[in-house]
């Protein structure tokens, strides 16, 4: 059985990613910031005995690596890494303060950037291992109707790192890719002020949203397949190809 490791998986996308792979075998150590969201989640999964909760914000730099050491301890290795975890929040350029900026900066890309460096401290003792980053279709497909340049800017630094992290270390058979979702059903879109998401169908060229399995198994196309890296993969239905 292999171990993957997904950041911020209490609910979304996070949560159907470690649902998809306990389905399929595979050992999970889920995270979020919430540990009283975290243990709702592993219950609702079934307290599933393949699995272990690590709560802890992924924009500290020891999260990360209590993630790894427990995915070690628990179930011997670590061969993929999902850096779900994020926040977003729209807020028009003007009034973007340096508050603001700094926290998607630190639990977006830092949160990732590190977790991944934990990650590839250990995949580099096996000789192998997979990062999938979790970014946006709207890094390439900006929205006048959705001002979020601080989210958007630090997600465009996910995307930017993972190409350039599949170049450091595919020497050492550790694959970096990305997953780029267009407009998928999750809580995001309640937290954003969306009431229904689907009345946003008409960006993809499919004219329907995504749902949280299309990105899991995207997660899991990536997982067993050994010559992807440095890839963005968009799953939008069509959003950035039609725009």
């Amino acid at each position: 059985m292999k171990t993957i490791i997904v950041t911020g998986s209490s609910s979304g996308i996070g949560k159907g990613i470690a649902q998809f792979f306990l389905n399929n075998q595979w050992n999970v150590v889920l995270n979020s910031a919430s540990e009283e969201n975290l243990k709702r989640a592993f219950e609702e999964l079934g307290s599933p005995e393949n699995a272990v909760s690590i709560a802890g914000d992924v924009g500290d730099k020891r999260t990360g690596e209590k993630l790894v050491q427990a995915a070690i301890d628990h179930f011997g290795s670590v061969d993929v890494l999902v850096n779900n975890a994020g926040i977003f929040q729209p807020k028009p350029f003007l009034d973007v303060d340096e508050n603001d900026l700094d926290l998607f900066l630190r639990v977006n890309l830092k949160g990732t950037y590190f977790t991944s460096q934990a990650a590839v401290k250990a995949m580099l003792k096996q000789n192998e291992g997979l990062i999938i980053n979790i970014g946006t279709v709207l890094v390439d497909h900006a929205l006048a109707g959705l001002p979020a340049t601080a989210p958007i800017a630090s997600k465009g630094g996910i995307h930017a790192l993972t190409k350039q992290l599949a170049a450091e270390f595919a020497k050492n058979n550790i694959r970096v890719n990305a997953i780029a979702p267009g407009i998928i059903r999750s809580p995001l879109q309640g937290k954003v002020g969306v009431d229904d998401p689907d009345s946003l169908a008409g960006l993809q060229l499919l004219n329907r949203i995504g749902e949280v399995d299309d990105i899991a198994q995207a997660c899991y196309y990536l997982a067993n397949s050994n010559f992807l890296t440095g890839v963005v993969l968009n799953v939008d239905g069509g959003q950035l190809a039609g725009h």
